[in-house]
């Protein structure tokens, strides 16, 4: 029997964290993600059980942050959903199950890396890498965005200087050498 170990997007058995004077990127690997479309003639059960997960359904730009289901607009009746992975590590099957046809769920945890960057230098590494409107974004707002050539999604989180940047996992590596290049540019 072979003896596997998971590795996370940047190839490492543990998160990889890089801390500057003026911010944190934090490789965050510890998410569960599935998307959920609302099937053509169910999107008033599709907003249900939206609702139901994560208290209100997220607007287009929008994001609904709250423990231990957080959830982005992703694009008309699009949305993607987050969780702990520790505890919610079939995410997708869970979803598939309550909304039983209304939507297409699919799972997402291996198509995507995160990186959460904290810091009062944030704003400054954040519009080196992309054309967001990070100072006017508040709490709870979501872009979809190009950061280096790679479609991404940017979640303003708690705090004034807390972002979330989810992009593709199979470009984890150029994601994050964009993210480490604006830090150093910023410093």
């Amino acid at each position: 029997m072979h003896d596997l170990k998971t590795i996370t997007a940047l190839g490492g058995a543990e998160p990889r964290i890089d801390t500057f004077p003026h911010i944190t990127i934090s490789e965050n690997d510890s998410l569960a993600l599935a998307s959920v479309a609302a099937r053509l003639g169910s999107e008033v059960e599709c907003n249900k059980h939206i609702q139901a997960i994560l208290g209100s359904v997220p607007a287009p730009g929008q994001a609904v942050l709250r423990e231990p289901e957080s959830g982005f607009w992703m694009g008309p009746d699009q949305w993607m959903i987050e969780a702990p992975k520790e505890t919610h590590e079939l995410l997708a099957d869970d979803l598939k199950a309550r909304f039983a046809g209304c939507a297409s769920v699919t799972e997402q945890s291996g198509a995507w890396v995160c990186f959460d960057l904290a810091g009062p230098g944030m704003a400054d590494v954040t519009e080196r890498l992309c054309a967001v409107p990070i100072r006017k974004m508040q709490t709870g707002e979501a872009r979809r965005t190009i950061i280096h050539q790679l479609g991404c999604f940017v979640v303003r989180r708690t705090g004034a200087d807390h972002l979330r940047i989810i992009g593709p996992r199979a470009s984890a590596g150029t994601l994050h050498h964009a993210l480490i290049t604006a830090a150093h540019s910023t410093a």
